[in-house]
């Protein structure tokens, strides 16, 4: 048995890596078909280490960067082919297919990169830190409360840009010795302003709640995720009412670690199209495209778990619900808007109608909602977050200047 297993295991890396390089082939052969270049044409690198898995956490930058582009050229240097060819179909953003240092040394040698941008915090990042004369700016994938957003990896980086003064906060808590005036920049939430999509359905008199449950957590301190311990319960109770629409958006990790948790999720699915095909005019969504915007914009309330959906949802300044993990290791940092969200615990999802309807008609949860978005996102008024990281990419070029000048002389 045990060499049947290790004979199996081989074959399984060996079909593996022969994937891989297959895949790696393939997209060198269709960015080599596209137009080269142009030389000295990019001054805005963002670096991305990551497979297709992890696309969302760049697709979301998409609008705002093409904005940026306008004045300041990017282009993605792409170390995974897999990820590479996303982009590449995306067809968004230039994207250079950069697998080996070699390949970025090259790259770097034929532009004019004076800022690069991350966007998680993959291991490779290290590899594109070595090199100086440029600034490396991590701007995350997103807002939140979870442990990720206070690791000590921010001190890696030049500069972080991050969303406010509950950002702020949190760091200064955690991270020792980090000058937090100096390296980091409030810019808000970029991305609201570019919320996107045509509604897949015709509005009516439905009262929609967007569900966007987290993954499972690789990790204990990290089990934010609620499928497997509030979701079928909630979605087979609004289900049930015919005044309510379910947009049912999944993290596209789930069931990645825990295969209940998978199944789960599907289980949610086939509710869905269950209830649909009861009720046509129902137009319930699973939806599973990269594209967020309409999805925060169109919802009347929303249930989240800890991750940064409470905050992309919070941006947009309307109810929501957050569901209180079940594992009571996981990390929950109640220090800012988790101190005053409105929870919602496994035992409370089949009440799900009444807790909607709560947070609709309740003022306080209103006034407290404002409050923290105000905290999180600063001035949220459309524009005004595009505004200021456009300022804060200027004053870093501006710094580039600087510095360079006097590396000159």
């Amino acid at each position: 048995m045990g060499i049947a297993r290790d004979v199996k295991k081989a074959a399984e890396l060996v079909g593996k890596a022969l994937a891989a390089r297959q895949a790696k082939q393939e997209i060198a052969r269709a960015i080599a078909a596209r137009p080269p270049h142009p030389p000295r044409g990019f001054r805005i690198a963002v670096y991305f280490a990551d497979g297709a898995v992890n696309m969302y956490q760049l697709r979301q930058w998409y609008r705002p960067l093409a904005e940026l582009a306008r004045t300041h050229p990017v282009v993605v240097l792409a170390r995974n082919a897999t990820g590479a060819a996303a982009i590449l179909n995306d067809d968004e953003i230039p994207v250079a297919y950069v697998p080996g240092v070699r390949d970025i040394e090259r790259f770097l040698d034929e532009q004019d990169i004076r800022i690069v941008l991350y966007v998680n915090q993959n291991t490779r990042n290290f590899q594109m830190f070595r090199y100086g004369e440029r600034w490396h700016v991590f701007i995350n994938h997103g807002e939140s409360d979870k442990m990720y957003m206070t690791t000590n990896q921010y001190k890696a980086y030049d500069y972080a840009l991050i969303a406010g003064q509950a950002a702020r906060e949190r760091l200064s808590r955690t991270l020792w010795d980090f000058d937090l005036d100096r390296r980091t920049i409030e810019i808000g939430r970029p991305q609201a302003d570019h919320y996107s999509g045509e509604l897949p359905y015709a509005p009516d008199e439905r009262t929609v709640v967007l569900y966007a449950p987290t993954w499972e957590g690789d990790r204990p301190a990290a089990h934010y995720g609620s499928v497997a311990t509030h979701g079928e319960a909630l979605v087979t109770a609004l289900l049930a009412t015919g005044r309510h629409r379910v947009i049912y958006r999944p993290h596209p990790r789930s069931g990645v670690v825990d295969p209940e948790f998978g199944a789960a999720n599907q289980r949610i699915i086939g509710a869905l199209t269950a209830a649909n095909a009861a009720d046509p005019q129902a137009h319930h969504v699973y939806d599973d495209k990269p594209e967020l915007g309409w999805q925060l914009a169109a919802a009347d309330v929303a249930i989240v778990d800890i991750s940064a959906m409470v905050y992309d949802r919070l941006a947009a300044g309307k109810p929501l619900l957050i569901t209180r993990p079940e594992d009571p290791a996981a990390e929950v940092d109640e220090g800012g808007y988790l101190s005053a969200c409105e929870w919602l615990h496994a035992a409370d999802a089949p009440r799900i109608v009444a807790e909607v309807e709560r947070v609709q008609a309740d003022p306080e949860a209103a006034a407290r909602l404002q409050h923290w978005v105000t905290h999180y996102f600063g001035d949220t008024t459309p524009g005004a977050a595009t505004a200021r990281f456009h300022a804060a990419i200027d004053r870093l070029m501006a710094t580039w200047d600087d510095w360079h000048a006097r590396s000159a002389s």
